[in-house]
């Protein structure tokens, strides 16, 4: 473990101690015992509470180098009272990237998702305005599987791209595909203005990616269209795809988007994507 990592897990674990600290045991009712002699919760309390280990916990605030996953991250966080901010920082300090608001989900209807199935093994998502991720066919999940180098927390297209250090070796145009997307995202926030969700969810963004806040400062606006979409998949290589919308009717706001290889060579390509290839 580098310099770096273990000055980020002795911070993560003075910033848990400092958490349960604040909270003291009546507030989650458990009583506080006789034999207590420091205010707030020990760290036995807040793994029974969280539904983790004693020991994992423990090792956690010691700041040694084990594996925390997002749900196990939400359930301490959850525990200890934390708000957006401090989740956030518990997220950077433990090394996965940063947790996002969760969208308001829009239901996919049951006949959208066997859409979806039936165009396997084209990889095909639905997606809202803000680009959250609602529904995906496994030809789509399994495309992206290895784009990540951190565990992927937003379920957000525009979030993956920008907040992803290898989004750029991966996405071949991403110099046009994310102004067209944070462009399509100004358009629809033209009918979200002043929606909390919304609002935070930029916020939080313009604070992760300079590069977002310059492309939105633009006001540019785009609509919906057919484009180029050029990949680098870690193991069949350099992919061309033609990337289709179609509206959801019965849910106003989502879309469908489709890839099809735009050439005889990555659709020669697209089988080795899968993971069982």
């Amino acid at each position: 473990m580098t310099q770096v990592h273990a000055n980020r897990r002795e911070e993560l674990g003075l910033f848990l101690k400092a958490c349960r600290a604040r909270i003291g045991p009546e507030e989650v009712g458990l009583a506080p015992g006789p034999r207590r002699r420091l205010s707030g919760l020990r760290r036995e309390e807040v793994a029974l509470l969280a539904g983790v280990g004693v020991t994992w916990y423990t090792w956690l605030e010691q700041g040694r180098p084990i594996n925390a996953s997002a749900q196990v991250l939400d359930a301490v966080a959850r525990t200890l009272r934390m708000d957006h901010p401090e989740r956030e920082h518990l997220y950077r300090l433990a090394e996965l990237t940063p947790s996002r608001l969760p969208s308001s989900v829009e239901e996919v209807p049951d006949a959208v998702r066997e859409v979806l199935r039936a165009l396997d093994p084209l990889p095909a998502t639905v997606v809202n305005g803000r680009f959250d991720v609602l529904a995906s066919n496994a030809a789509q999940e399994e495309l992206f599987w290895e784009w990540h180098s951190m565990p992927c927390l937003h379920k957000n297209l525009l979030w993956c791209c920008v907040t992803e250090p290898n989004a750029r070796q991966f996405l071949l145009n991403y110099d046009e595909e994310v102004p067209h997307m944070v462009a399509r995202m100004r358009a629809e926030y033209g009918r979200h203005l002043g929606d909390a969700a919304w609002e935070e969810d930029i916020r939080r963004l313009s604070a992760l990616s300079p590069e977002f806040t310059e492309l939105w400062a633009r006001h540019e606006v785009a609509e919906p269209r057919a484009r180029l979409r050029r990949l680098h998949h870690p193991r069949a290589g350099r992919m061309n795809f033609r990337l289709t919308e179609l509206a959801v009717s019965e849910v106003p706001g989502l879309r469908i988007q489709v890839s099809t290889p735009d050439d005889p060579a990555t659709w020669a390509l697209l089988p080795s994507t899968r993971r069982s290839s």
